[in-house]
């Protein structure tokens, strides 16, 4: 954690990459420089280090982990300005400013608040907005939306009741009667909240859940957004679904996107996409083809578990991915019973069809494209 001190030694100058990579060298030759702010320049340069935001940003390395990547940030923005034109974003826990990076830049207006005085030294130096210090929960501006990024971890450990953030949710929501979107950690228990809860991954890691109140939400109740590669997808429950979908596989497995299975978007993304399900109650699809942009496997066999290792060994396998969903089976453990030694990139999965546990053997994990067709 950066002092109030630290924080303005270290917007004051321009603090170069250090050369040595030994620990015990590199603390040295910064208190060499740096005298007894050597320690913050070790934290900034290391919390630099993580690529995750912009090189020459302050920040310490709590502010950059929790920070919300720019292009998930920027995701919220639009929504707001798509919904309400030109309003007023006041950030109520800026931190260094990430989420006004991404406000400013959607064209919005903004105003960050915090009670970390070093923190805000640092959003000051990071981005050109009003920022000054107040208690996230006494409102102090007429803006038309807050914005609320609440402590999400507890001794170390992540929290998954709402009323264990500081603030706590309720607390938010009792405070202000703006339109409000509470940036929270994908594995919240959000079952109760009565807004949107958006679900947003980047090249399939799911990043946030973001819960916007009715006026944010345009009727929908939950939306999966997938950013992969630079292009944006968007699922959300007001699409088409369909109750019965189970059917004997097709030529490829897909594995949906962790935002698609945890918005509960699984059914809708298959009808959009032409797929089905091999079980009503597990989150894998199949199709004849791999939706451009996602990725899956082509299907070679299935199989019951227990005749797994001696199907796969006809295949040559060497290098193998193993997923596992719906059985009770541990993905190291069976690496290690199939012994994978031969020469062919391949993949296994395992998961429950009905009643029984079944294996399904398959070649390498690729990405669909606008000719994904299996070559026979």
């Amino acid at each position: 954690m950066i002092n109030l001190d630290e924080a303005r030694y270290l917007i004051s100058r321009t603090i170069d990459l250090c050369p040595e990579t030994d620990p015990l060298r590199r603390a040295a030759l910064l208190k060499e420089q740096h005298g007894s702010y050597g320690r913050a320049v070790a934290e900034l340069l290391d919390a630099r280090s993580k690529g995750k935001l912009p090189a020459e940003w302050f920040m310490d390395s709590d502010s950059a982990q929790q920070a919300t990547p720019l292009e998930v940030a920027r995701i919220r923005f639009e929504r707001i300005r798509r919904i309400l034109g030109d309003p007023l974003v006041h950030d109520v826990t800026c931190s260094i400013g990430t989420e006004g990076a991404a406000c400013l830049a959607e064209g919005l207006r903004y105003v960050g608040s915090d009670l970390s005085l070093p923190r805000l030294v640092m959003a000051r130096a990071n981005v050109n907005a009003p920022f000054f210090q107040a208690d996230a929960l006494a409102p102090c501006t007429t803006a038309d939306v807050i914005v609320a990024d609440p402590a999400r971890r507890a001794g170390g450990r992540r929290i998954k009741d709402p009323e264990q953030l500081l603030p706590p949710l309720s607390s938010l929501l009792g405070a202000y009667e703006q339109h409000l979107a509470v940036k929270c950690a994908p594995g919240l228990d959000f079952s109760d909240w009565g807004g949107l809860v958006s679900l947003v991954s980047v090249d399939g890691g799911v990043k946030e859940a973001c819960l916007y109140t009715a006026g944010l939400a345009e009727g929908a109740r939950r939306e999966a957004v997938v950013i992969r590669g630079g292009g944006v997808d968007k699922l959300s429950d007001l699409m088409p679904s369909e109750d019965e979908m189970a059917a004997p596989h097709g030529k490829y497995l897909i594995d949906p996107d962790g935002a698609v299975v945890r918005a509960g978007l699984v059914r809708q993304f298959a009808v959009r996409e032409g797929l089905w399900m091999l079980d009503e109650r597990i989150a894998y699809l199949t199709g004849d083809r791999i939706p451009e942009g996602y990725s899956g496997f082509p299907i070679l066999e299935q199989v019951p578990l227990k005749k797994l290792k001696s199907a796969l060994a006809a295949h040559d396998p060497g290098s193998l991915e193993i997923l596992v969903r719906g059985v009770d089976v541990d993905p190291d453990a069976l690496r290690k019973k199939l012994r994978p030694r031969g020469s062919r990139p391949m993949a296994v999965v395992v998961t429950r069809i009905g009643t029984q546990g079944v294996a399904l053997i398959c070649e390498a994990r690729r990405v669909g494209s606008s000719k994904n067709v299996l070559e026979e």
